[in-house]
């Protein structure tokens, strides 16, 4: 059984590392700094400042040079200040530069085989197509550049992406990242007119399940404490940590 430390370092640490090596992936990664920019994906996703660990001195410098980096490459961009990051006044420098505060609950639960009332199945080469277009449905994305992203994710041993149907009508998405600790849920989408009916609450059933069967014994996942987390919390979740994410307006 994993100690309060150990479940507080598998909710925060391993999912820094959930990014995919898609083809125009620009990776920054050295003590103090993860930063990720990805300029294919322009409406979201991997393009954030992952961890930053500055100085005083250099905090506001390195935050302006961010800011102009990613308006440069015109894609949507988050700034995560989680338990870690330097200075302590670091998000109140963010939102001095005009970025806007996010709160994300990160949440843990034991995994236990459970009862998936919804269909739900694992994503394949036949069911990849479908996986892009609920995604790009439900994030108002580009599916173009999300398809690229799918296919590399579909050959990453660490990644499993799910699929929720509703009278055989896709409706829902979402992946795990596997950990030799823990599963990550991250990524999931129901499409607004499927709300409400058990696709979400479902994906998440099949991803505890799934990681039960493999014997990890912890799933995690960060979570908006106005959509998803509540949703978490009644399937046993528990809030371990709130950080904060900055974006601009």
């Amino acid at each position: 059984m994993l100690t309060e430390a150990e479940i507080l370092e598998e909710v925060l640490v391993p999912p820094r590392r959930t990014y995919l090596r898609v083809p125009d992936l620009q990776l920054v990664d050295r003590p103090g700094w993860l930063q990720i920019s990805t300029p294919s994906l322009r409406d979201g996703g991997m393009n954030e400042v992952v961890h930053a660990e500055l100085t005083a001195g250099e905090a506001d410098a390195v935050i302006a040079r961010t800011i102009a980096h990613y308006r440069a490459l015109g894609v949507k961009w988050r700034w995560r200040v989680t338990p870690g990051s330097t200075p302590a006044d670091l998000g109140d420098r963010l939102a001095r530069h005009g970025l806007v505060r996010r709160e994300v609950a990160g949440m843990a639960r034991a995994t236990e085989v459970m009862e998936v009332t919804t269909a739900v199945e694992q994503v394949d080469a036949a069911t990849l197509a479908e996986l892009t277009g609920v995604m790009a449905r439900g994030w108002a994305m580009d599916p173009t550049p999300l398809h690229v992203l799918n296919e590399v994710a579909l050959r990453d041993p660490r990644m499993t992406h799910y699929l929720a149907r509703i009278d055989g009508v896709p409706v829902g998405t979402a992946s795990a990242v596997w950990f030799a600790r823990s599963v990550y849920l991250m990524g999931a989408v129901v499409l607004e007119s499927h709300r409400g009916r058990g696709a979400y609450r479902a994906l998440a059933a099949a991803r505890i399940t799934e990681a039960a069967t493999r014997g990890i014994e912890l799933a995690t996942s960060h979570a908006r404490p106005e959509t998803s987390a509540p949703i978490l919390a009644r399937m046993g979740f528990r809030e371990i940590v709130r950080f904060a994410s900055y974006a601009p307006a």
